[in-house]
């Protein structure tokens, strides 16, 4: 399948519609519910909750003492953070108290590179299924799946588990069954919500029909690499974000970029989108970013309604 053609902008730059400059550079970034306030993790170990409209942080922050974390992943409920580690920890946050309520050492080599519930990745190529309730055991695992793995993400309805590394591999959630090996890696992994369409990202972007698995589209990163990419919340924009100082925003129907690259003084580690999709929060490494999703929406040219909060499946 050929790459499309990707239209090159000749507009002005987007430019941010907020930058909240920070002491420590921000390492990860997550919206919590509310749609107003982040909460982002940086290289110093600490954590920090930031309100949007002020500006401003929200408290004091928290330090993880035995800092190292390299991915983290919040809760549906937004209460618990779980993060992975340098050390092959994997911790479980209480928000509001800022303490650790759960540690597990399930993985025996160093990096847990990513975590999503209830799964995580490690660099010596396993991965593990966690209980999160009181028994705290390890329901499935270690599970190796390649060299080296860098991203794991359960499919919707909790069946399956997509690993991502120098291939893309499909298991079997109860049993932990390979189902099917995919051709060409991968280091960031996402599901559209009706669970029809796997979304794989490194030095191009993916796009499988789960029915056939069967490769429906390739988005061309023009020698760019996606360390992240994340769906809105009704999964009609995808956004990607490269070691090049930049973030993107697609339409997931047309798989071409929405407006101009996002424009940063340092790299992109990390992006989350609001609850209601108008804004993404972009972390780097000279503190974190807001863009106005439904500026650069309207700016390109395209029809509001892609900004909504309806999921693709209930249109």
């Amino acid at each position: 399948m050929g790459h499309p053609a990707t239209p090159k902008h000749k507009s002005s730059p987007t430019k941010p519609y907020q930058k909240i400059e920070a002491d420590d550079s921000t390492k990860h970034i997550l919206h919590l519910p509310c749609g107003q306030r982040i909460i982002t993790y940086s290289w110093d170990g600490s954590f920090r909750i930031w309100d949007l409209e002020r500006d401003a942080q929200v408290g004091e922050e928290w330090e993880d003492k035995d800092f190292g974390m390299e991915t983290i992943a919040l809760s549906p409920d937004g209460k618990t953070i779980a993060n992975g580690s340098l050390d092959g920890a994997v911790k479980l946050w209480n928000i509001n108290t800022d303490k650790v309520i759960k540690n597990w050492m399930g993985h025996t080599m160093l990096g847990v590179e990513s975590i999503c519930w209830s799964p995580d990745g490690c660099q010596d190529g396993t991965f593990i299924v966690c209980d999160v309730t009181e028994s705290e055991e390890i329901i499935l695992g270690p599970i190796k799946a390649g060299d080296i793995l860098h991203a794991v993400c359960y499919s919707p309805d909790g069946n399956i588990i997509a690993t991502g590394g120098d291939d893309l591999r499909i298991w079997d959630a109860d049993t932990g069954q390979l189902l099917k090996t995919l051709e060409g890696g991968a280091t960031c992994l996402t599901w559209t919500s009706d669970g029809k369409t796997l979304i794989a990202g490194g030095t191009e972007i993916r796009k499988f029909n789960t029915a056939t698995w069967s490769q429906i589209a390739v988005i061309d990163l023009d020698e760019n690499f996606a360390g992240t990419i994340l769906l809105s919340p009704n999964e009609r924009i995808l956004a990607s974000t490269s070691l090049n100082k930049t973030a993107q925003l697609w339409n997931l129907g047309t798989n071409q970029p929405i407006g101009t690259p996002l424009y940063h003084e340092e790299d992109v580690i990390n992006a989350t989108f609001s609850a209601d999709g108008k804004f993404l929060a972009t972390s780097c490494t000279d503190g974190h970013y807001t863009w106005d999703v439904s500026a650069i929406v309207k700016k390109a040219g395209l029809m509001p309604d892609i900004v909504g909060l309806h999921t693709l499946h209930s249109q």
